[in-house]
């Protein structure tokens, strides 16, 4: 199975991605990275895409994909495995058992997202650390930062998303989100031209009615009245005005 970088779809993302990387100065010469794939579409297409940036880029730098095996019922990676061989993406498999973990602490009714995203971030820095590498690159993409924005505003009560780039605060990595403009349509549709295997998670998609889903279906029903909602949104969060908000920390009254 082949994937076609001259669709005018890949084409696109991959012009976003590249002004995302150039806006935030995601990767210096000579760097090594560690892509975290899932085993889903973004981060698989980010993978792909990042092979043909390497190809075209004027600076050199490598990657290596990371996938973890989380022991989730139904977790085949077989054709996910040779899909990467047959692209020539170097691909590690880890494997630890921490949906169990998660199914058994999570109170009845919790989101499992939580606690998850704890284990599986710790996994991955360790694998990094263990692997010599100081540089991830996740699959997050444009409508991912939006949800965050609004459920971070409603439930939480500060301002912040995923920053495209972020330095952990150990000061051990740099975690970069190189999909951070490209919308999540996008990145389904090529998904569909380029029909290429994934690994569903039995964890994550498996509750109703959590947070994250009524975050994307506010989205989506803003996009009925005002079409470009999502762009506006990501130019305002580029676009922070910190002296016309409350937060009375920042200014001298």
């Amino acid at each position: 199975m082949t994937v076609n970088y001259e669709l005018p779809l890949a084409q696109k993302i991959r012009k976003d991605i590249v002004r995302a990387l150039n806006d935030f100065d995601m990767i210096q010469a000579n760097d090594r990275i560690m892509v975290c794939v899932s085993g889903g579409k973004d981060s698989t297409i980010l993978s792909l895409l990042l092979k043909e940036i390497q190809r075209r880029a004027e600076i050199n730098f490598t990657f290596e994909c990371l996938c973890l095996d989380q022991k989730q019922p139904g977790f085949d990676a077989s054709a996910f495995i040779q899909f990467y061989k047959d692209h020539d993406i170097p691909l590690t498999i880890v494997e630890r058992d921490t949906y169990s973990v998660v199914k058994e602490k999570t109170p009845e009714g919790k989101a499992y997202c939580t606690l998850c995203s704890k284990f599986r971030r710790a996994i991955l820095y360790d694998q990094a650390s263990a692997m010599g590498i100081k540089k991830l690159a996740l699959g997050h993409h444009r409508d991912d930062l939006i949800e965050t924005l609004f459920l971070n505003m409603f439930y939480v009560g500060n301002m912040s998303s995923m920053p495209p780039k972020l330095l952990n605060d150990e000061g051990t990595h740099t975690v970069i989100r190189p999909l951070c403009y490209v919308k999540e349509d996008d990145l389904i549709e090529l998904k569909n031209q380029w029909n290429f295997p994934i690994i569903p998670c039995n964890l994550c998609g498996s509750q109703e009615g959590l947070k994250r889903k009524k975050m994307k279906k506010l989205i989506k029903e803003l996009e009925v009245d005002i079409p470009n909602v999502g762009s506006s949104l990501m130019t305002a969060m580029k676009n922070v005005k910190p002296r016309h908000l409350l937060d009375s920390s920042l200014w001298k009254f």
